[in-house]
């Protein structure tokens, strides 16, 4: 058994997704556990290296966690020979610059989505990428989560049937800053900062869709700002010029109805922040972050619309737990162990930027189909 170490640059490790899925639950979790075994019995071992533009924070940081390899520079980081990977998880304005330099540098590149602002520069970016010969992903953690993971495994298994319609409501409300502190940072409701649930949130839908179900083929939606004052970290008073909802239709391969309401302006009345209902000619399911429960066509009871009447029975006691069968772990760190195999073991990794520009493409769509009042299709990237 040998051991490879391997430098990873991780930009933006300061927020609150780089440090904590990326860093700690991620990257150090994998050391923690004596690294990361390829099929070959080498052990790859990260080495990162912290990059960011607070020295306080970043230095904090590394002093928590016993590291000492942190710098303001990203350049003079990605000009070094020990470091393979460059990782994104910057706000996305500045996300394009950034990955372009690491391409330039000719490193491997794992980044947050979206990819970029537009879709203009998400394909700018796939084909510098190609051009450079470098490996490429995008975070894609949806579909890692253990109730979507049970749900892959129903679709799989033909237990839905023909799928007819996924039905799903993610969102939680996001104090405005005055009387509690906000949950997410100001940048998101600024549009001219690359805030906006539809930019954030499309790209997770598209990557989801595509991996269930199939290619989304058309969108319609409604953008709104729900709140247009909000207050910022300093406690500044500032114009949300950013969508905070987002109210969309999918229309998938084989005419599949993807109905997708997004908000950062809603009380949670569900189980879990996010939940997903897929209803087929078998059977239907209802998925979250961790459970996902099912009701096969010969297990449903009768239902009637009275009115008049108390309704009878369980509505959700009448739908059975799928097991997990399984150990779960997070979601992020199972993604960056696969993207790793791929730099180094050469296996398959399917979330790459041209996968991350259709997500663009599709989040670009839904806006104009918003501004426009119209349902637009979404042609073929070349």
């Amino acid at each position: 058994m040998s051991r490879r170490s391997i430098g990873i640059v991780l930009n933006g490790v300061t927020g609150r997704m780089g440090y904590r899925q990326h860093l700690v639950r991620s990257i150090l979790a994998i050391r923690d556990d004596g690294g990361l075994r390829l099929s070959d019995g080498t052990v790859l071992w990260p080495e990162p290296v912290l990059v960011g533009r607070n020295e306080r924070k970043l230095a904090e940081i590394a002093q928590r966690h016993g590291l000492s390899d942190w710098t303001t520079d990203l350049h003079a980081a990605l000009a070094r020979d020990d470091v393979d990977i460059y990782f994104d998880a910057l706000t996305t304005q500045r996300r394009e610059k950034a990955i372009k330099a690491a391409i330039d540098a000719g490193k491997h590149i794992y980044t947050e989505k979206p990819l970029a602002m537009d879709l203009a520069g998400a394909l700018d970016l796939t084909r510098a990428a190609a051009s450079a010969g470098v490996r490429n992903g995008v975070v894609a953690d949806k579909i890692f989560l253990p109730g979507l993971r049970k749900l892959k495994r129903l679709v799989d298994s033909g237990f839905f049937g023909r799928v007819l319609s996924v039905r799903a409501e993610f969102g939680y409300w996001v104090f405005e800053g005055d009387w509690q502190r906000a949950q997410r940072p100001s940048w998101n409701y600024r549009a001219e900062d690359g805030g906006g649930v539809a930019l954030d949130m499309f790209p997770h839908w598209h990557y989801v869709l595509e991996h269930m179900f199939g290619p989304v083929r058309a969108v319609q939606a409604t953008l709104r700002t729900h709140i247009p004052k909000r207050w910022d970290e300093n406690g500044e008073e500032y114009t949300a010029t950013a969508d905070d909802a987002a109210y969309a239709i999918f229309e998938l391969d084989g005419g599949t109805i993807a109905q997708f309401n997004s908000s950062w302006c809603v009380r949670v009345f569900r189980d879990e922040l996010v939940e997903f209902q897929v209803d087929g000619t078998l059977g239907s399911a209802v998925a979250g972050l961790r459970r996902c429960r099912a009701q096969s066509r010969a297990a449903m009871p009768m239902a009637v619309w009275d009115p008049d009447t108390p309704a009878g029975g369980d509505g959700r006691g009448d739908w059975s737990e799928v097991p997990d069968n399984m150990h779960f772990d997070n979601g992020f760190r199972v993604q960056w162990e696969g993207f790793l195999r791929h730099v180094y073991a050469d296996e398959p990794f399917p979330w790459d930027f041209a996968a991350a520009a259709r997500g663009v493409q599709l989040a670009e769509l839904g806006i104009q189909a918003a501004r426009e009042g119209r349902r637009i299709e979404i042609p073929e990237l070349s």
